[in-house]
């Protein structure tokens, strides 16, 4: 059994990911992490599934995290950087799904890898990842004579933009191109533009509603557009990619991987 916590457990991703540890024979729920602030702390967590799982909600990571094996955080950057430093003190492994991360705390994520096993990714989507390597590869075929953009659309609550499975996704289609996505990107257009540029990507980022997570790579040609498009409609997708990447990480002492990695997709 694998000792699994989970931070930000009474958002909609810790509901997900509680439904898939619960459902999953070989996790353990181990502790269950929120704000000190909420009105949720010392409630048993698995109470509104119908079940006593002996783990009450807590703040106290030092706490929640002893003697578990991998913590699964989806929170926001400024708590991950916490859970890190808590984390390499505990020994206890990561899987972070969270986005919005400046470079300097990529860095640090980076820099925690060589003391803690991490998977760092934008998306845990099993889908999203494969739909990374096809976007590589049609980039590499499509490269001359086609416009490459990037569209997605997400929740209204969502806080980063564009979001990082875009940005992800705007990394593999420079990749394909031979160029860095530092020097090909182009995040907003506004007034007069003038004429799209070649070898540019675009970003195009859509707010509303509660939609999950919708994003298509569109290279546009003269006289065809190939579109490669991923659709979520649940956060169970992102949930059980990523309690896949803490199994994966069972046997792991230190390093930092993706959900390539764990797809063995690499």
């Amino acid at each position: 059994m694998i000792k699994i916590v989970i931070a930000g457990v009474t958002g909609r991703m810790g509901h997900a990911l509680l439904e898939g540890v619960f459902a999953d024979g070989d996790l353990q729920l181990h502790g269950a992490l929120d704000r000190t602030d909420s009105t949720q702390i010392g409630r048993e967590v698995g109470e509104q599934f119908g079940q006593n799982s002996g783990v009450k909600i807590t703040s106290d990571m030092a706490a929640a995290l002893q003697g578990a094996q991998v913590l699964v955080d989806f929170t926001r950057p400024e708590a991950t950087m916490q859970y890190l430093e808590i984390c390499q003190k505990a020994n206890v492994s990561m899987v972070i799904g969270t986005t919005g991360f400046s470079a300097e705390q990529k860095l640090a994520i980076e820099a925690a890898s060589k003391n803690i096993a991490i998977v760092f990714a934008p998306n845990m989507s099993v889908g999203v990842t494969l739909l990374i390597n096809l976007v590589e590869q049609a980039a590499k075929v499509l490269n001359e004579g086609y416009d490459i953009e990037v569209v997605e659309m997400h929740h209204r609550y969502k806080v980063d933009a564009p979001s990082g499975t875009a940005l992800r996704l705007g990394e593999a289609a420079a990749k394909g191109i031979g160029q860095s996505l530092a020097d090909c990107a182009i995040y907003a257009r506004e007034g007069v533009t003038g004429e799209r540029e070649a070898g540019k990507i675009g970003f195009a980022t859509l707010r509303g509603g509660d939609v999950v997570g919708d994003h298509t790579v569109v290279f546009a040609g003269i006289g065809e557009r190939v579109e490669i498009t991923h659709k979520a409609s649940s956060r169970a997708t992102f949930a059980l990619g990523a309690l896949r990447a803490a199994k994966f990480l069972s046997d792991k002492k230190s390093g930092l991987y993706d959900m390539q990695d764990v797809l063995n997709l690499k």
